[in-house]
């Protein structure tokens, strides 16, 4: 039987999450990477530099991210070996539930829903702003219903699915470079003028790292939704990102409702297309199902990751 590393990866994050007192001590490591590629944007990325350099700078910062957080990782579990023995995989696995998101992400979420259900708008779009980059000020109660359901949906997968995946491959180097490459994805891999070049690395590289996970994300959410699955195959391919779209369709199919569509980004207006069916507008009570499934996807996820370290 292997150390239950995952497990225990998972249930510090389920039952603490990251404190705050401890964020505003030493805040976040995901936030100590971002200000790497933050000072990297800013040094590397001006408009007076040719396309050419910016993707290449990108690609530097990809490489320097990955290169100190496995360092980093590695040093650590090698430090943990030298003054626990035996013990080491249980510092493995604390050292990696801060890469996981299980808690945080129900943790955001949740009050979107309750606003809604108290007829209070303004309050439902300031919730749902924390967890989309989408323009909110405008949002009915039905664009804030459909904005937290497909964060929701893609975070279950960024921020449970693929570290957890990563971690069971290749240990705490393995999650800590899955959240350095989908940090600098959230930061620079968008396809506007100022960060096409530079986070064209970051991006690319997001994708793959998520091909597999984002595929077990909307199967779990399926078999925990009980249905969705036609759906998910439908339309997984009709989202912008070639992996986004799998756990979010398969989320529209399980509760039967419309997702994506039209969308405004810094004022500018997309035409996205609809995910789902769209016969039905979702609402408060279909963010709260979304939960339900979530929670049990979690803990199925639970119960494969101590199959494994059973099994291995």
């Amino acid at each position: 039987m292997a150390e239950p590393v995952a497990i225990l990866a998972l249930a510090a994050d389920a039952a603490i999450g990251w404190p705050a007192p401890l964020y505003h001590r030493i805040r976040h490591p995901v936030g100590l990477i971002a200000l790497l590629i933050s000072f990297c944007e800013r040094h590397w990325n001006a408009p007076r530099y040719a396309e050419a350099w910016r993707r290449l700078a990108g690609i530097v910062t990809l490489a320097l991210l990955l290169a100190a957080t496995i360092g980093t990782s590695i040093l650590l579990v090698e430090l943990a070996r030298s003054l626990l023995g035996r013990w080491t995989w249980a510092a493995v696995g604390l050292l990696a539930a801060p890469g996981l998101a299980q808690r945080s992400l129900h943790a955001h979420v949740r009050p979107v829903a309750a606003a809604l259900r108290s007829g209070d708008l303004f309050a439902a779009r300031r919730a749902v702003s924390r967890i989309v980059g989408r323009d909110t000020e405008q949002l009915e109660s039905a664009g804030v219903s459909r904005a937290a359901i497909e964060s929701l949906a893609e975070s279950f997968c960024d921020g449970v699915v693929a570290p957890l995946f990563w971690l069971l491959v290749a240990g705490l180097p393995g999650i800590w470079a899955y959240k350095a490459i989908n940090t600098a994805d959230s930061l620079v891999g968008h396809r506007e003028k100022r960060w096409r070049a530079f986070g064209w690395a970051a991006a690319r590289t997001d994708d793959l790292a998520n091909l597999v996970p984002a595929r077990m994300a909307g199967m779990l959410l399926c078999l925990m939704g009980g249905g969705g699955w036609r759906i998910m195959w439908r339309d997984a391919h009709r989202h912008a990102s070639p992996n986004a779209g799998w756990p979010e369709a398969a989320m529209a199919g399980t509760l039967r409702v419309g997702l994506a569509g039209p969308v405004s980004y810094d004022g500018f207006a997309y035409a996205k297309p609809w995910i789902g069916d769209g016969c039905r507008q979702p609402n408060a009570a279909d963010i709260d199902r979304a939960l339900a499934i979530y929670r049990r996807a979690c803990v199925l996820l639970w119960l494969i990751a101590g199959g494994l370290a059973w099994a291995l």
